[in-house]
C-alpha cells in the first residue's frame, strides 16, 4: 500500500444549525464539520412532520385507482 494517501480518521465534533453537537469521528476537517440539519431538528424525528398533498395527487390516484382495488379485494 502506498503511504500518506489517505486522509487523517479523527474526532470530531458536527455541530448543526439548531445548536445541537454530535462527537463522532470522520475525515472532515474539525473547521468545516457543521450540518444544517440533525435528528433533534428534523421534522420526521421529532414528530413535527406533515404530509402536505400539493396537487391533489392522492385524490387523483384514488380516483383513477380507487375504485378498481376495491371490485378486487
Amino acid at each position: 500500500m502506498k503511504k500518506d494517501i489517505h486522509p487523517q480518521y479523527e474526532e470530531v465534533t458536527f455541530k448543526c444549525a439548531c445548536g445541537n453537537e454530535i462527537h463522532t469521528r470522520s475525515t472532515v476537517e474539525q473547521e468545516k464539520a457543521t450540518v444544517a440539519i440533525c435528528s433533534a431538528c428534523h421534522p420526521f424525528f421529532t414528530g413535527k412532520q406533515k404530509f402536505i398533498d400539493t396537487a391533489g395527487r392522492v385524490e387523483k390516484f384514488m380516483r383513477k385507482y380507487g375504485k378498481q382495488a376495491d371490485k378486487k379485494g
